[in-house]
């Protein structure tokens, strides 16, 4: 069976986002083993600088890289990865099935995104939309998308 790991800064704290995320992790315990991690957000002053910003990010991804399991390979979402349609992030998953390795690591950054090394080093970049989304949202909406594409290669109806 697939692994399927969320590594993501910040943590979650309004109750529809966490009832949201728990809803898409009892439907996705049919098709993968998902595990979740969240890390800490960086503190950062009111209006910090871009110095203050890339100092806390390359903390944010060694965390990050600390955490990322051996034999993995990563997806990094962020704004200048490509946008995929629902049916080709499920042949992503199918693909990846198919693999010998089967573990997958999905990273979702904090308010201020992923370290552009961590970015760089990542297997594929995904985007999931040219629109700006808090990043708790991001990490409901992939988890739904992950579902969708389970639920595309099995045939079912969900996707329509």
């Amino acid at each position: 069976m697939l692994e399927v790991h969320l590594i993501c800064v910040g943590k979650l704290k309004e109750k529809f986002y966490t009832d949201a995320v728990s809803e898409y992790t009892k439907r996705l315990s049919a098709y993968c083993r998902l595990t979740m991690t969240e890390l800490p957000e960086e503190r950062l002053p009111q209006n910090p600088s871009q110095a203050q910003i890339d100092a806390a990010l390359a903390r944010e991804a060694a965390a990050i890289r600390s955490r990322l399991p051996a034999s993995s390979s990563v997806v990094a979402l962020c704004v200048e990865g490509r946008q995929r349609s629902s049916e080709e992030l499920a042949a992503l998953l199918e693909t990846w099935a198919q693999n010998s390795a089967k573990r997958l690591v999905f990273l979702i950054g904090g308010s201020h995104g992923l370290d552009s090394a961590l970015k760089d080093s990542a297997w594929v970049r995904l985007s999931m939309s040219p629109m700006t989304f808090p990043h708790h949202l991001a990490r409901v909406m992939l988890l739904e998308q992950l579902y969708r594409g389970f639920k595309i290669n099995e045939g079912s109806s969900y996707h329509k």
